[in-house]
């Protein structure tokens, strides 16, 4: 895809999705697979945006290896459509199985589109998330961010551009190792996840997030959700905030 399109395409599409005014928290459902829980992805979306002063509450129907049409037929122990009609959801965010884009685009486009039309049934808004490439693949990306966008819009669907961003940072700063394995996220993969996801929702800057994020339990102990270091933590708030404007 001309590069010059992607650009377009996120001025357009990613404006801040959070009401600034909004007090109450933003309730938000997760639902993808191990690309979209690695690292405690969602809780890191909610401690990031709390540390902005921002109330997100993340919850997640992730089954590893499944795609859309999976989760739509409630294969693989899959609850979705179960949680997001017995819910009240502010947003759900979706992104298919890895290879779906490239080896089932129509199942891709056919099982995005009802999810579409669910979640807006619920009066909830859908936003896809972008996935990126393999490690020794990355020739994927221009297919899965053409089908992505493609779909976003048709439909008027905003998306968090996570797989194009991440591409950048590979070609850009290669000492950052963003993969766990071939595919799946590292710690600081899914911490460059989460600043992209933040950003996208609040427009604020994210200069001040910290490099170690926690939670607090339900018995008052702290638990940390990731750990980066200081330099790496610099350099892709630094890549994020000018990335997303």
């Amino acid at each position: 895809m001309n590069r010059l399109l992607i650009i377009l395409s996120f001025i357009i599409l990613t404006n801040p999705i959070l009401s600034q005014e909004k007090t109450s928290p933003s309730n938000i459902l997760f639902v993808g697979n191990s690309f979209t829980f690695f690292w405690n992805m969602p809780q890191l979306v909610s401690a990031m945006a709390e540390s902005q002063g921002v109330l997100i509450n993340s919850y997640q129907s992730t089954v590893s290896g499944s795609s859309l049409e999976q989760h739509w037929k409630g294969e693989k122990g899959s609850l979705t459509r179960k949680k997001i009609n017995e819910n009240n959801w502010d947003y759900v965010v979706l992104s298919d199985h890895s290879l779906r884009t490239i080896d089932a685009p129509e199942k891709f486009r056919e099982y995005g589109k009802k999810f579409i039309d669910l979640v807006r049934s619920k009066d909830a808004e859908p936003i896809f998330m972008i996935t990126w490439s393999y490690k020794d693949n990355i020739s994927m990306q221009q297919t899965i961010s053409k089908e992505y966008i493609k779909l976003a819009n048709e439909f008027n669907v905003k998306f968090f551009p996570v797989g194009p961003i991440w591409d950048d940072i590979r070609k850009d700063n290669p000492n950052i190792d963003l993969y766990f394995d071939n595919k799946h996220p590292s710690s600081a993969g899914s911490y460059l996840i989460a600043l992209i996801i933040t950003k996208t929702l609040t427009g604020k800057s994210i200069k001040d997030i910290p490099r170690r994020l926690f939670k607090i339990d339900e018995k008052g102990e702290k638990f940390y959700l990731s750990f980066v270091s200081s330099s790496n933590s610099k350099y892709l708030k630094e890549f994020v905030d000018k990335s997303i404007k």
